[in-house]
Formats: structure tokens, C-alpha cells, sequence
């Protein structure tokens, strides 16, 4: 079983990293500090390495100790959360290829199954649910701290579970959690309903510049480096324009580009059947069917076109 294999491992390992993918969203973060926190409450070395964090999950218990570098060049175990494939490991990648044992454990669909042990669950809406599993064979008691960290993940790749991957496993652990104190309604508030200044002027900009195609089938918006200049924006102030455009009326998938030092990151969310993981495994990226992401280093317009032109061929 893959799961004892993964336990093992984890148990006679003297040096561990934990890794996730680059701009990490409340599910990788929280995963990352959960496993840590865990690994910690066992008795377990590790360092969680994360080179950006966006500060509204400062709350979470022990931020403090994640790191932009690895402290060592070759680990016994690479633990890879929420990431499902290595190129999204970005820059940190070597800290996953030059360990002695790989761990991925993962939540997406289009995983490419890249560690030598892989614990994926694709119709999990979060990789803190799996998480739970894990955390729970290694004896680890998840206590409100803990507890916090996972929930977070949940509430955030779940839009405080109103996405259909909610399961009732997921109402059943929340409730767990509640019990133990963990307070569900401050997650929620300080993850979805709290916005940066930096943030609502990027969604400000990006909402004048929306632009609908195939009879409001399609939205479409993007912001420049410019842009965030402008707003004095930090890591993840863009989360939520990709949203924006999804949640209106008629709209089946909702784009949205913005600009790196080289090309443009792609963002992609769909809401009744457009599978737009299929359509980002083109732009060397991936994710779920309604929420995925890649990149592209093709012009402005060229991309533009691009992106429309295969979202039209997946619209009913």
C-alpha cells in the first residue's frame, strides 16, 4: 500500500522539506504548515520551504518558520503537497530531484504521478482533506493549530464549500474541527472576505477591462506588471479576478492573463462542463476541470486569440 509506504518513509527519515507549488493558494499553504506542525508534534525534523507567502495567512500557526531556501542540498524525504507536476515546483525543484525518497501527495487530476510514491486523490476538494489521512497514520493528533491549517486549505479550494467537490466527509471533519475549537467563521472571513487595498485595485482595473466573446460565453481580462506596480501589489493581491468573470450570469469559462518578466501567467475557470485542465495542458499547465492554470510566452494578442480560440471549441 502506497500509504504505509508513504508513513514509513516518513518515520525514518532524518532530514525532510516540504514543497508546493509556486504562488501557493490557502490549500498548499495550509497543507505545508499542517504537515509541518504534524512532522513537529511526532518529534520530526523538516523544513517547509515556500519563497512567496501571501501575508493573509500570517494566522496560520507557526508561519514563522517557513523558509525561501532549503537548509540543506539533499534531503532523505521531498514532500511535495497540492502539486501536480514538478514544473510547478518552480526554481525548488532540486530540492525534490536530489532527495533520496519522493512524496507527492496531491488532490488534481491531470497529478502526472512525478515521486516515487504518489498518494493522489482526484475527487478530493482539497489536498488538506487527503491530508487528514496522512496526518491521522502517523499518529499525529490534530488539535486546533493543526486543525486551523487544514481547514483553511479546505475553505479556500472549496470557496467556503460551495464547489460541487464538497463531499460529505468534508462537512463531517469540519464539524470535528469546530468541536476542538477551531473557528471556522474567522477562516472564512480572513481568507475570502478579507481584501488588500492592493488587491481591490486589481480587480478594480481588470472589471473595466472585461471583454465577453461567443454571447457572454467567454470572459476575458488580464493586468500588466504595470498594473501591479501602479497598485503596489505583493504575491497572490491578483487571487479572485479569474473569479470575477465566472460568476456572471451566462458566462460557461473565464480568462484571465497576467503579465510575468517573460510572457503571461493563464488563468482558466469554467462553471457547468468546460473541462479547462484539458484546455491549460496546452499551456504547459494543468489543474482541476473547473479551475486550472499555465503560462504562456507568447505575445499579448497572440495569447489572447489562442486561449478564446480553444475555450470555443469546448463550448456546447
Amino acid at each position: 500500500m502506497t500509504l504505509d509506504n508513504i508513513i514509513e518513509k516518513i518515520k525514518n527519515a532524518e532530514s525532510i522539506v516540504i514543497l508546493t507549488h509556486e504562488m501557493p493558494d490557502g490549500d498548499a499553504i495550509g497543507s505545508s504548515l499542517a504537515l509541518y506542525n504534524g512532522l513537529k508534534q511526532i518529534g520530526k525534523k523538516a523544513d517547509v520551504v515556500i519563497p512567496e507567502y501571501p501575508k493573509v495567512f500570517d494566522f496560520l500557526h507557526n508561519r514563522k518558520d517557513v523558509k525561501t531556501e532549503g537548509k540543506n542540498q539533499k534531503y532523505d524525504l521531498a514532500i511535495a503537497l497540492d502539486c501536480g507536476d514538478i514544473k510547478r515546483l518552480n526554481g525548488f525543484a532540486k530540492y525534490f530531484e536530489n532527495a533520496n525518497t519522493r512524496i507527492s501527495i496531491d488532490h488534481h487530476s491531470a497529478n502526472t504521478m512525478f515521486a516515487d510514491y504518489n498518494f493522489v486523490n482526484p475527487t478530493s476538494p482539497a489536498c488538506c482533506q487527503i491530508l487528514v489521512i496522512v496526518l491521522e497514520a502517523l499518529g499525529v493528533e490534530i488539535d486546533k493549530e493543526i486543525g486551523t491549517c487544514l481547514l483553511t486549505g479546505i475553505i479556500t479550494d472549496t470557496g467556503g464549500f460551495k464547489y460541487s467537490g464538497v463531499t460529505s466527509e468534508t462537512f463531517e471533519f469540519a464539524a470535528e474541527l469546530l468541536n476542538k475549537g477551531v473557528n471556522v467563521s474567522n477562516i472564512y472571513k480572513r481568507v475570502l472576505q478579507t481584501v488588500s487595498k492592493p488587491s481591490f485595485e486589481l480587480k478594480r482595473i481588470a472589471m473595466n477591462r472585461l471583454e465577453f466573446f461567443e454571447n457572454g460565453k467567454i470572459a476575458f481580462t488580464y493586468i500588466t506588471k504595470k498594473d501591479e506596480e501602479k497598485a503596489n501589489a505583493t504575491s497572490n493581491d491578483h487571487d479572485g479576478i479569474v473569479e470575477m468573470g465566472r460568476d456572471i450570469e451566462g458566462v460557461e469559462v473565464s480568462i484571465f492573463l497576467r503579465e510575468k518578466e517573460e510572457g503571461y501567467k493563464i488563468s482558466l475557470r469554467s462553471n457547468e462542463y468546460v473541462n479547462v485542465s484539458d484546455i491549460c495542458l496546452m499551456f504547459s499547465g494543468g489543474g482541476h476541470i473547473r479551475a486550472a492554470g499555465g503560462s504562456t510566452e507568447l505575445s499579448f494578442e497572440h495569447a489572447k486569440t489562442k486561449l478564446i480560440e480553444e475555450c470555443k471549441k469546448h463550448l456546447k
